[in-house]
């Protein structure tokens, strides 16, 4: 780890951080908080998917439905109109609305292939804009003169890389330029993140092996078609077997290459000083 101990961690004149987690756990609060204090350069690996890696897909798929109106085909074919996506820190959406979900196409699902072929697009977007980290960290220092820098990754961050790999490129660019954190939940609060889920499942992206897996267990379940799948049903259905999926990943990515805080300790964090010191303080404790 690139601070070995909680008095080379405070006396670091540069403070580089990676945040990695279940969604909902607070990742993307202390990183906004800490970037609010003026210190801390906050790059977010999903504004990063959405404005860099994924841009073309999402406004070509955006264009692909206006192309269906002949009004607006007539405007996009004399370049009188202009589609794009409003992708900011706050409004990710139109990521996971490309990303969709997969089904009957009358509740707005996609296609199996179509869909996994979205999901393979998401994990090269991923694992590049997780390799942009170190030359963000160069770049917030030498260009805009920050101090500090907080990396705060998407959940699915473990469905790409190989925690038990010293070899993992991913990891290893990672835990070279960052010292890496996970946020572990409790059994209350998983139980928690799945009750928001059901009342609003947001599309997700998914190991590919993991993925076919459920898919196909689902059809076989339920024994229906494809074209048959509720869309929001079957997420609903696959989102705990997908968090589950994931804890053994987080924990062994922490264990071989980073520290673990816990939910709550990030929930009572309001301050710089406060995150510093905890920090330091799990450090300290090994």
């Amino acid at each position: 780890m690139i601070y070995e101990s909680a008095q080379a961690w405070r006396n670091a004149t540069h403070k580089n951080i990676l945040f990695f987690g279940m969604s909902g756990l607070g990742k993307t609060h202390v990183s906004n908080m800490l970037r609010a204090n003026g210190d801390w350069f906050h790059y977010s690996i999903d504004y990063r998917i959405g404005t860099r890696y994924m841009g073309e897909h999402i406004a070509d798929n955006a264009k692909a439905e206006a192309m269906k109106v002949p009004f607006l085909r007539d405007l996009l074919m004399s370049d009188s109109i202009y589609i794009g996506s409003n992708i900011t820190f706050q409004n990710l959406e139109p990521v996971s609305t490309y990303l969709g979900k997969p089904g009957n196409p009358a509740l707005g699902g996609l296609s199996y292939a179509e869909y996994t072929r979205r999901q393979a697009q998401f994990r090269q977007a991923e694992i590049q804009a997780l390799l942009d980290t170190p030359y963000f960290i160069d770049r917030a220092a030498r260009l805009y003169g920050y101090p500090h820098f907080i990396c705060d990754t998407g959940g699915s961050i473990c469905e790409w890389v190989d925690p038990h790999n010293p070899n993992d490129p991913v990891l290893q660019a990672l835990s070279q330029s960052t010292l890496m954190v996970w946020i572990k939940g409790s059994d209350a609060h998983t139980a928690e993140l799945i009750r928001r889920f059901d009342r609003a499942p947001k599309p997700m992206s998914y190991q590919p092996e993991f993925l076919d897996q459920v898919w196909h267990s689902y059809l076989a379940q339920q024994n229906i078609t494809e074209d048959q799948v509720n869309p929001d049903a079957f997420i609903r259905w696959t989102y705990a077997q997908a968090l589950a999926h994931r804890q053994p990943r987080y924990q062994a990515m922490a264990e071989n290459w980073g520290i673990t805080v816990t939910a709550d300790d990030i929930a009572a964090v309001q301050t710089p000083a406060d995150f510093e010191t905890l920090i330091a303080d799990t450090l300290a404790t090994g």
